[in-house]
This record gives structure tokens, C-alpha cells and sequence, in this order.
């Protein structure tokens, strides 16, 4: 009794300093987030004002209405929502088929193809970027939603984490199903895509937010001011000598709550995608 009484308070003693550990870790993290949405509700004067004030000693609304008096919020969150909504669609039906095949198909040149697939994890966006331009342009998709989905569409990174989910599946399963004569689509979506709902949910998050958050491949790959994206909008309050930072922290925040909401809404299924794709991968 005396020897379980001793472990539990040896356990007790080593959590301690590892939970204060985590929490100031999440203090990091919270307090500049914190800090945008306290400052989104402040007036330009208190933003800028030293000492700086943490708490708003005034509330208003006047950075929201500026932000939609500066451009048109309501168009390029409508494409914003376009392009995260279409690469996502895309990117689960590709990166998920991908990942399939790569889990249940024998074929010739499949481990090369496959570290092939990986070894593009390596290469930075900003090296392919003029390239992908060219092509984009050359198939007359530039300044269109297709321009900005397509090229984002199969990410090497989902494909390793479907790869990853789907190798956990026992292909006997698939086998049961085709003596059913089940199709092989039918084994995909009906059999095999359930099996692995945490990973599908994680694709889904990573892709939207990767999508709702991009501020390069936009700005590169459109000109016309109604094609702009809410990022490539919001880009408009940070100028080479000036910030306007009441209206830049309005719209961060108005960017960022889809992102909390869906973030809370599968946090469950996104860490439990990205857990099984780390230790089957």
C-alpha cells in the first residue's frame, strides 16, 4: 500500500512541473491571438498608444466598419470560399485514390513513383512557382477559379498521410467486398474511405485552411481586384511605410474565426488522423 501510495505521489511530483511546462507553452502561443482580438475592438490612438494597453479601455466597432469600407470583404470571402471549397473537394477525392492505390495496388515502379511523390515535400513553392505560372497561363486558366484550384490540388504530404491511414486497413476486407461483387469504386467509397474518416477530416481541415490562408499563389496567379482572395485583401493594410493596424487586426480576426470553428468542430478527428498517420506511416 505504502509502495503504491509512493508511486502515485512520484507521478503526481513529475506532472506537476510538466503541466506548468505545457501551460506556459499555450500562454506563448494564446496571447498574440488574444491580443488581435482585443485590439480588433480598440481605436487607432489605443493601438498605437505607449505604454501599450492590454485590456481595450474603449470598445468600438469602427475597424470592422472601416475594413468594409476599404474593400469589398463580403466578394473575396466568396472566394476565399470558392477556392478553399473546390481545392478541398478536389484534394480529398485526388490525394484519397492516391493514397489507395499506393496502400492496396502492386504495380510495377510503385516504391520509386512513391518516393518520387515524397521527394517533392523538399522542393519550396517559390522554386516551382514561375513554372506552375506558365503553365497555368498557357492553358488559359489564368485569372479564373480553376487557375487558383487545380495546381493545389494533389499536396504529396495528404497523399503520405492517406497512404498512411489506408495501410492500416486489412486488405482481406477489400478482398470480402470484390467476392461480393462489390466494384472497385464501390470498395473505395462504401468500404475503405468510412474506415479511415479520422485522416479524411484531417485532409479536409489542412486543406482548407492551407487554401483560406494562402496569400502567395493568389496574388500571383490573378490581377483583377474581384478575384481577389480575403488574404490578398487584408494584405492591403500593411503598406511599405504604413499600417493600419485597427482595420489589420479586424480583418485577421474575421479571417481567423471559420478557421477556430472548424478547428473545434473536428478537432477530435484531426488529431486522431494525424496520430495514425504518424505511426503507420
Amino acid at each position: 500500500m505504502k509502495k503504491k501510495k509512493a508511486i502515485k505521489i512520484k507521478n503526481i511530483t513529475i506532472s506537476i512541473p510538466i503541466f506548468i511546462v505545457l501551460v506556459i507553452l499555450a500562454l506563448l502561443v494564446l496571447v498574440p491571438v488574444i491580443w488581435m482580438t482585443l485590439s480588433a475592438f480598440k481605436p487607432e490612438k489605443e493601438i498605437i498608444s505607449w505604454p501599450p494597453t492590454f485590456i481595450p479601455k474603449s470598445l468600438t466597432l469602427e475597424n470592422f466598419v472601416d475594413v468594409q469600407d476599404r474593400i469589398n470583404i463580403l466578394r473575396y470571402m466568396l472566394n476565399s470560399i470558392i477556392y478553399a471549397g473546390g481545392t478541398t473537394l478536389l484534394a480529398v477525392v485526388v490525394n484519397s485514390m492516391a493514397g489507395y492505390a499506393y496502400a492496396f495496388y502492386d504495380f510495377k515502379g510503385k516504391t520509386g513513383l512513391f518516393l518520387m511523390t515524397l521527394a517533392t515535400m523538399m522542393v519550396p513553392f517559390q522554386v516551382i512557382m514561375v513554372p506552375l505560372f506558365l503553365v497555368v497561363f498557357k492553358m488559359g486558366m489564368y485569372d479564373s477559379y480553376w487557375g487558383l484550384i487545380i495546381p493545389r490540388v494533389a499536396v504529396a504530404g495528404s497523399i503520405f498521410m492517406m497512404r498512411a491511414a489506408f495501410s492500416g486497413i486489412p486488405k482481406e476486407l477489400a478482398e470480402a467486398a470484390r467476392i461480393d461483387g462489390l466494384s472497385e469504386m464501390g470498395i473505395f467509397w462504401r468500404i475503405m474511405m468510412p474506415q479511415v474518416k479520422p485522416a479524411a477530416i484531417t485532409l479536409v481541415i489542412l486543406s482548407i485552411n492551407g487554401s483560406w490562408n494562402d496569400l502567395l499563389w493568389p496574388m500571383i496567379v490573378t490581377s483583377r481586384t474581384e478575384m481577389r482572395t480575403l488574404a490578398n485583401g487584408l494584405a492591403l493594410f500593411i503598406g511599405q511605410n504604413t499600417i493600419e493596424y485597427g482595420a489589420a487586426f479586424a480583418g485577421a480576426l474575421i479571417s481567423l474565426l471559420p478557421m477556430f470553428i472548424l478547428y473545434m468542430a473536428g478537432q477530435k478527428y484531426f488529431v486522431e488522423g494525424m496520430a495514425s498517420a504518424g505511426l503507420k506511416g
